[in-house]
């Protein structure tokens, strides 16, 4: 396989190879890839649904059906991400996955089955790169802070679905979770921001407006362009990021045409020391 770093800070594409045989070395040296450049890409990959729960189960456990989101028929492992004319998509906000709750995924994989011929695009961040340029007394402020997650953003899907009854009876089912601001990575060893505008809602400790005000400067910071790589997306192209280290962002700027993904999550990275 060849690997070809995309952006300085983060992404590598990985070509000459095909997911529908894979070796057990090839596996590894995928991971490797992963770890060291956070998210990677493979372009004109025709798997089936088997196939890529099959490839996700190489590196970790695939997640439960998703609280909010649809699953594809007969396969409650990949989960349904279709929009267009009607179903406008949620994703279009930075986000890591379901860190609402207490230990979220490793790393997702998604796979195009359908995309507009222009639009539709998917940023990824690395928010090591993110940590790293800050202000070294912003290092030390932030270091030991935690921060409280929910299911932010989601209150719209459940409300369109069953009014503030569901809302309500959504934050009771999920709950919140507490993540460290500042965590490392069990892998690389690196720092990184563990924060994230859809789902983290309060810093402990801090009255609502300076939370706030501390998160919203973050935000901004992390959302620079130079910790980013942007991909433009093909018919079965496939994207696979590392969550711990990453926030992402899908733009929605094609309605009302079809985006049409599938995404298998995996929770636990079993090769993690």
């Amino acid at each position: 396989m060849k690997i070809e770093q995309v952006t300085p800070a983060i992404g590598a594409e990985i070509s000459d190879i095909c997911l529908n045989n894979l070796s057990p070395t090839d596996f590894d040296d995928i991971y490797q890839a992963l770890i060291a450049h956070k998210v990677i890409f493979f372009r004109d990959q025709d798997i089936s649904p088997e196939t890529h729960i099959a490839f996700a189960k190489s590196f970790g456990e695939p997640e439960p059906p998703h609280p909010v989101y649809p699953s594809i028929e007969g396969y409650e492992n990949i989960v349904l991400l279709k929009s267009g004319a009607g179903s406008k998509p949620d994703t279009n906000d930075w986000h890591k996955d379901l860190t609402f709750k207490p230990n979220p995924p490793f790393t997702s994989i998604l796979h195009a089955i359908e995309v507009p011929d222009v639009g539709g695009d998917t940023l990824w961040s690395n928010t090591n790169a993110a940590y790293e340029a800050l202000p070294s007394v912003w290092q030390d402020y932030l270091e030991g802070l935690e921060a409280i997650h929910d299911i932010g953003t989601f209150r719209n899907d459940l409300y369109y679905k069953g009014g503030i009854e569901a809302v309500n009876d959504g934050l009771k089912s999920t709950g919140s979770a507490v993540h460290k601001m500042v965590d490392t990575h069990p892998v690389s060893g690196l720092k990184y921001l563990n924060i994230n505008q859809s789902f983290t809602r309060h810093i402990v400790g801090e009255i609502q407006g300076e939370s706030d005000r501390i998160l919203q400067y973050l935000y901004q910071h992390m959302a620079k362009p130079e910790f980013q790589v942007r991909l433009r997306w093909r018919k079965n192209t496939i994207a696979m990021w590392d969550n711990r280290i990453t926030h992402h962002y899908a733009i929605c700027d094609y309605l009302p045409e079809i985006r049409h993904m599938q995404r298998v999550t995996v929770l636990n990275d079993k090769r993690e020391p």
